[in-house]
């Protein structure tokens, strides 16, 4: 989807500015591959449309 505002995607540019820094430690480089991984867990639930969870056996 494109903005009619023509302003450049700011969720793309935030991406962007991560993959544009080193890590300095194998410290700094666990931390970011984590936030990787929260945001892709976290992308996974919000769009979690499991429909066994709605019909419950009586």
């Amino acid at each position: 989807m494109s903005h009619s505002s023509g302003s450049e995607d700011k969720n793309l540019s935030n991406v962007v500015e991560e993959l544009e820094q080193s890590p300095v430690n194998s410290h700094q480089a666990q931390q970011v591959q984590q936030k990787k991984n929260d945001r892709r867990h976290q992308d996974a639930l919000n769009h979690d449309h499991s429909t066994d969870l709605n019909h419950f056996k009586s």
